[in-house]
């Protein structure tokens, strides 16, 4: 299988504010390869290098030393990032617009003629069930509305990559439902989806593979399946010693 995200050796570091002296490590040699077509959970608690792993891989943020590249190409040049859809964890638009303008506005950034905007626009209102409020304004949507329609803007130029950072966080089950639909949807077209949450049961159910890092350093990967069998629990209970906790006793 191609692999089309690839890190080798990752460190990113950034001052410390606490102490203001020495730096504090956020990733340290993180190795990760993501192969085409699969769906890639991307596993850790608050604070363990998750976003900072996706802002080098979008080119927000430089990487310490190591490499990260997208499709063979270094994330440092633009032309990387051709081919990726991006959602993150908080949506911010213009809310006084309309889903159907906001794609549009995003079509004109990717260069879309105005037919393929029309068709890619109309495809995707579907995709994400939003045909009954299309030209509603964004501020007048739930939750799980404004994030569908994140999905549909990470998709305008129908990307083979999507990065998306929680992309049910803070949904109610029907909302994580239908986010869920729509990743299994992205995997049968072929599109290789890398993500992040700490909904595990819903990465449970759509991960080929996962990696689950803490404090910057990759703890374990590999697929969804073997690390349930080989730790005779679901991954939520995996998750947790990996990561070393251990529950409080109750007084």
């Amino acid at each position: 299988m191609s692999v089309i995200l690839k890190t080798e050796k990752l460190r990113v570091e950034y001052p410390n504010r606490e102490s203001r002296q020495g730096r504090k490590v956020a990733l340290s040699g993180l190795d990760l390869e993501v192969n085409a077509g699969e769906v890639f959970g991307f596993l850790g608690p608050n604070g363990a290098g998750k976003t900072t792993t996706m802002n080098v891989l979008l080119g927000f943020l430089p990487p310490t030393s190591g490499t990260a590249s997208l499709f063979g190409i270094d994330v440092r040049q633009p032309i990387a990032r051709q081919r990726i859809g991006y959602l993150p964890e908080n949506t911010y638009y213009y809310k006084f617009l309309t889903a159907e303008e906001l794609l549009r506005f995003y079509a004109r950034i990717f260069g879309l003629t105005s037919a393929e905007a029309d068709r890619r626009i109309a495809e995707l209102i579907q995709l994400v069930e939003l045909g009954h409020a299309a030209k509603r304004a964004i501020k007048t949507y739930s939750k799980g509305m404004q994030q569908r329609v994140g999905l549909a803007q990470a998709l305008i130029n129908n990307p083979d990559l999507l990065i998306f950072d929680e992309p049910t966080s803070g949904l109610d089950p029907l909302g994580r439902m239908k986010v869920r639909e729509i990743i299994q949807r992205l995997k049968n077209e072929g599109k290789t989806v890398f993500f992040s949450s700490h909904e595990l049961g819903e990465v449970e159910t759509v991960c080929d593979r996962v990696a689950i890092i803490n404090q910057g350093e990759l703890k374990v990967r590999g697929s969804v399946a073997d690390l349930v069998e080989r730790h005779q629990a679901n991954l939520e209970k995996v998750f947790l010693d990996i990561i070393g906790y251990q529950p409080q006793p109750v007084s």
